[in-house]
């Protein structure tokens, strides 16, 4: 039986156009999206899928909520949680979908919350603030916690500062949940730190910066005490031809190949999706393209099963534009028509159990 794919977009819903998450059926092969239904949920700002694929989380005003994916793509709510902050930007859960992570961009809040056998979110087991001025710049002056993620071997658990510019590193006590600081990467000031993702295989790790349109290539080590991130490249994220006075870097992918043998970044301001070829054995990344998306402000862009197609979500123009990639060429090729969608925020498309 051939695999079946479901896409998810979370939107915000407060003006009534859209419910808060909609749901896509996939056609691998042909690079389309095709609309199925919505499903409410108030102000969806982040999307994950569960590691085993089989639970959906979405960043609410409620808090987070929680989804068990159904055998046809459809979506049956389990729960929702309060993180007793402001609303968050982020969520992951770990590989083991043990624990589930959300990050507070307004309040600079790391809240991290159990997860139940039934991927229903349990409660609360740590929750911490960070405190301290980053610089004199408007949107780095306080802290702004913009993501996190447990480390390839669980051990830590790496916030991403927007604000203060550091990923901040901690001590996790996956039996009691709870987080212990013991380092930071110092980023480079107004910078803007606002996400990264770790390779497969743990030993990479890409972070991409807002204010500096840039991403740091780190080669890691784990450690029992400390981890180690070593600095091996920094690349651009926009065209080195035709810098924008006003962009900034919204969000990275890996290809969901073997040897995630790709990287995207959207840019926010010039509108664009850069293309890198990623050496495997190396990490480092080369710069294939950077072309427009066709739309304004691409928030996020996901990355077909296949490789071939990424649907790119642009949130102030309301749509999604789909391009086949031309990997020899260096080319973002349109693939069908604008898909037409209120506030689109996050997608994230996922492969039905």
């Amino acid at each position: 039986m051939q695999d079946r794919y479901m896409a998810y977009v979370g939107s915000y819903s407060y003006n009534g156009k859209a419910k808060g998450i909609t749901l896509y059926d996939v056609d691998v092969e042909k690079g389309t999206l095709t609309y199925r239904s919505e499903v409410e949920v108030e102000n969806s700002s982040y999307l994950c899928v569960s590691n085993s694929g089989k639970y959906l989380y979405s960043i609410a005003d409620e808090g987070v909520v929680a989804f068990r994916i159904l055998e046809n793509g459809n979506l049956h709510r389990l729960n929702a949680r309060k993180i007793k902050g402001m609303r968050g930007c982020h969520v992951t859960t770990d590989r083991n979908d043990e624990y589930i992570f959300v990050s507070g961009y307004h309040d600079g809040k790391e809240t991290v919350l159990r997860l139940n056998e039934d991927g229903s979110i349990g409660g609360i087991t740590d929750g911490i603030y960070h405190k301290g001025l980053g610089t004199v710049s408007e949107r780095t002056f306080h802290p702004h916690i913009s993501c996190a993620a447990r480390t390839p071997e669980g051990r830590f658990v790496l916030v991403g500062d927007l604000g203060l510019d550091q990923v901040k590193i901690y001590h996790f006590d996956e039996n009691q949940g709870t987080l212990n600081l013991v380092d930071a990467i110092r980023c480079e000031l107004c910078s803007g730190p606002r996400q990264f993702m770790f390779t497969k295989d743990g030993r990479f790790l890409y972070l991409m910066y807002e204010d500096k349109n840039a991403i740091d290539v780190f080669r890691y080590t784990p450690g029992e005490r400390v981890p180690d991130f070593e600095r091996i490249q920094t690349i651009t994220t926009i065209d080195p031809k035709h810098p924008g006075e006003l962009t900034a870097a919204a969000r990275i992918r890996l290809s969901p190949d073997e040897k995630e043998s790709h990287l995207f970044c959207s840019n926010a301001g010039d509108n664009s999706v850069s293309v890198y070829r990623r050496d495997g054995d190396t990490g480092l990344l080369t710069q294939l393209c950077c072309l427009p998306t066709a739309g304004d402000y691409p928030k996020d862009v996901a990355v077909f099963p296949d490789g071939n197609h990424i649907a790119v979500i642009n949130h102030a123009s309301a749509s999604i534009t789909i391009f086949k990639v031309d990997y020899e060429k260096g080319l973002l090729v349109m693939n069908s028509r604008e898909i037409p969608i209120n506030e689109p925020n996050c997608c994230v498309i996922t492969k039905l159990i």
